[in-house]
């Protein structure tokens, strides 16, 4: 034996130095040992790791995230706490709640384990170096604890009050005895309480579960088959009594059951004909829509390709000629400055010259068109008028003389022949013929496109710069106001087609 050591507690720090001094070289003489042992006194030195302990581990550590909860200084793991004195119910059981309010003192608990309260911890048998580590349950006393805090100054703080200390019990009972117990204080190096450690240790204890109860499943599962044996031996037993009533009555449902399934497949081969040739036409209809809507969907998309290319080939070519003509724009800027004045002039001028030439065309255009409408006309009443005379002369010859067939506009009776009748329309189509249309034309149709090139040539002369592509849309205009005032053109002549084709032949009055 090179030594033994013997520990002893003060009541305060200031009494430690006298104790030493007493006791430092002296000789003792123990019963058993033969020799004289030399005392040596010393000051204990307290395991208990300082903060630049656990500083200095968690930053050299290279698989520890001090982001992350069980990778930094916030757990404390905490050995040979007496069990009976956490208890509740459970003598021999420390509970959690318990000790979760003891250490709650030193700052609100984030996680807590205690490896004894887990039933399954005995059987895990995971490696160390992976997070997860194994317990001694040899005797139920004293237990271990993994407290972890969730802020680091709670931690500080229970490691600090925890540093040199025993734990103190003072019993409920009347004698209200107090009880010290020696405890070891470290912070947790293992990971224990990081979320990957809580993880494997709760798939480890869930794959524990499974096989628990699969063991469980696999007894109760023989248990039922000796009892579905048993019950299926007496049922074996009635049904050798009825299988013999059970097959007369079978003989006499087979002939039966024959006859209705020869029936059956008669109805039911009638059903799958007229089933298959439904299906054959409706597939048929199937694919010859699908065959028009695939045609019709590659119809719209090559339009949809054609019209996205040529509006991109457009929208190319005139950026390419705006960005042009702003640079020529740029270049003649000041000439277009200098001869402003005199296009101005011209403008006027030439703009002056059109209006008397386009009304001087228009006037003479219009004058041709009257003429000649009104003479064909007359020619045309004329001629009906001649032969209408005719007609009706011949008609009534040996009669009463007939006053005029178309003078006298008010009438009391008309002949009873289907072809005389009165009008049945306006007589303002009939008198008045194409001016009517002409008039309408000129004080609904010209006026408003007088408008709209007054408008044009105001803004035209406002001195804004030349932009092709503006002139590109004002003759786009141009084009459609031509084009609408042509249908409307039309569609006024229709109209005194119709009217002048139903009433081309007159209607005589008979006096």
């Amino acid at each position: 034996m090179e030594f033994m050591r013997l520990e002893g507690e003060a009541e305060t720090k200031t009494e430690i130095k006298a104790i030493i001094q007493c006791l430092d070289g002296r000789t003792i003489k123990l019963s058993g040992f033969p020799e004289v042992l030399k005392v040596k006194a010393a000051e204990a030195k307290v395991s208990h790791p300082s903060q630049h302990d656990w500083d200095s581990f968690f930053r050299d550590a290279k698989n520890m995230n001090e982001m992350k909860p069980g990778e930094r200084p916030d757990t404390i793991h905490v050995k040979d706490l007496p069990t009976k004195w956490f208890s509740h119910r459970q003598k021999d059981r420390p509970s959690e709640q318990v000790v979760k309010r003891v250490f709650e003192n030193f700052g609100e608990v984030r996680c807590l384990d205690i490896p004894m309260l887990d039933p399954y911890r005995k059987e895990m048998t995971a490696v160390k170096s992976n997070g997860l580590q194994t317990f001694s349950f040899n005797t139920g006393i004293t237990f271990d604890l993994y407290v972890q805090y969730k802020e680091y100054i709670s931690f500080v703080k229970a490691m600090d009050s925890l540093r040199g200390m025993k734990l103190l019990y003072i019993a409920d009972d009347e004698e209200e005895k107090a009880y010290t117990s020696c405890i070891k204080v470290d912070f947790d190096k293992t990971k224990h309480l990081s979320d990957r450690s809580i993880k494997k240790r709760r798939m480890e204890r869930e794959k524990l579960e499974q096989l628990e109860r699969e063991r469980e499943e696999k007894v109760r599962k023989e248990r039922e088959e000796e009892e579905k044996r048993i019950e299926e031996e007496k049922r074996k037993k009635e049904e050798e009594e009825k299988e013999k009533e059970r097959k007369r009555v079978e003989k006499l449902e087979k002939r039966e059951k024959r006859r209705r399934e020869r029936e059956e497949k008669r109805r039911l081969k009638a059903q799958e004909r007229k089933r298959l040739e439904e299906e054959r036409q409706y597939q048929a209809k199937i694919q010859m829509e699908e065959r028009r809507f695939l045609v019709a969907q590659r119809k719209l998309e090559s339009i949809r390709l054609l019209g996205e290319l040529f509006s991109r080939i457009k929208a190319e070519k005139l950026s390419n000629d705006l960005v042009q003509r702003e640079l020529e724009l740029e270049v003649e800027r000041r000439k277009q400055l200098e001869e402003e004045k005199r296009i101005k002039e011209d403008m006027k001028k030439r703009k002056l010259e059109a209006k008397k030439r386009r009304k001087e065309e228009l006037r003479h255009h219009e004058t041709e068109l009257r003429e000649k409408i009104l003479k064909n006309w007359k020619d045309k009443e004329e001629k009906k008028e001649e032969e209408m005379r005719e007609r009706l002369r011949k008609r009534l010859q040996g009669k009463k003389i007939l006053k005029s067939a178309a003078v006298k506009p008010n009438f009391t009776k008309v002949t009873a022949s289907s072809e005389v009748r009165p009008a049945s329309s306006p007589p303002d189509w009939r008198q008045r013929g194409e001016e009517w249309i002409r008039e309408e034309y000129q004080n609904k149709v010209l006026p408003k496109d007088r408008r709209l090139k007054k408008r044009a040539g105001h803004r035209l002369h406002k001195g804004m710069p030349y932009n092709p592509h503006m002139e590109w849309k004002k003759r786009l205009k141009r084009k459609e106001s031509e084009m609408r005032r042509w249908k409307e053109w039309m569609e006024w002549k229709k109209q005194f087609l119709y009217w002048k084709h139903k009433f081309s032949i007159p209607v005589p009055y008979v006096d």
